[in-house]
């Protein structure tokens, strides 16, 4: 996580806290290390922010410290909520998780108006097969291009063990793919998220190597 967006979640963090909250429960929750948080602390009191606290007690936020508002139109409203409704057709429980935090931070500093004009909604409906691993790990095992072994169950039910550079997650409407570079059939393939039965890491790194493959698969692969 960039420290911009960190310094930014911490400022939420503090903002929705009725209490003072301590360095340990923010890195658990922001995913660092307590020495991390205490040097952030430190670089948010010196931009003057109106942060109390200290280590080993906790830190809260004085009232009235406010975010600058966002400027949407109203189109870029409807458009924004559409889009975060659909995520819940992905089956992606971490985009599902994320998605639920934006229109919390939204709806926090969008005017009221704004929020009950948008004449949107969007289905629960969701034909997608539920996964039998984390898209969200898969998701993080591309932003970190580290190889995986997996074990996929094709469409007549046969068992195979590939070893993948895995590149991108590709939604449809029926169907999340996982598009990777595989060393079996030295060539690009798509896996079927959901006919995944287990995937863990090599430990092997293709550092550098993703975005080559990347723009090679985009100019292969038949995509709507």
């Amino acid at each position: 996580m960039p420290r911009s967006t960190r310094l930014f979640e911490i400022i939420q963090l503090l903002r929705g806290a009725d209490k003072p909250i301590t360095a340990q429960k923010i890195a658990e929750v922001l995913e660092v290390t307590q020495r991390t948080i205490y040097r952030d602390m430190a670089a948010l009191q010196a931009m003057r922010l109106p942060i109390e606290g200290e280590a080993g007690i906790g830190y809260i936020m004085r009232s009235g410290y406010d975010l600058p508002p966002l400027m949407f139109t109203q189109d870029e409203v409807e458009a924004i909520m559409v889009g975060l409704s659909l995520i819940g057709r992905t089956g992606d429980a971490g985009l599902e998780r994320s998605a639920r935090s934006v229109v919390l931070k939204l709806a926090d500093v969008l005017p009221d108006a704004a929020q009950m004009k948008a004449p949107i909604r969007v289905s629960k409906w969701n034909a997608i097969p539920k996964p039998m691993v984390s898209v969200e790990k898969l998701r993080k095992l591309i932003r970190d291009e580290l190889e995986l072994s997996i074990i996929y169950l094709d469409l007549k039910n046969h068992r195979t063990t590939r070893v993948i550079k895995p590149l991108a997650i590709v939604y449809y409407i029926d169907a999340v793919l996982l598009a990777a570079w595989c060393d079996l059939r030295h060539g690009f393939r798509h896996f079927r998220v959901d006919r995944i039965e287990k995937c863990t890491s090599t430990g092997t790194r293709f550092t550098g190597q993703s975005a080559e493959l990347l723009r090679q698969w985009e100019q292969k692969a038949d995509l709507p």
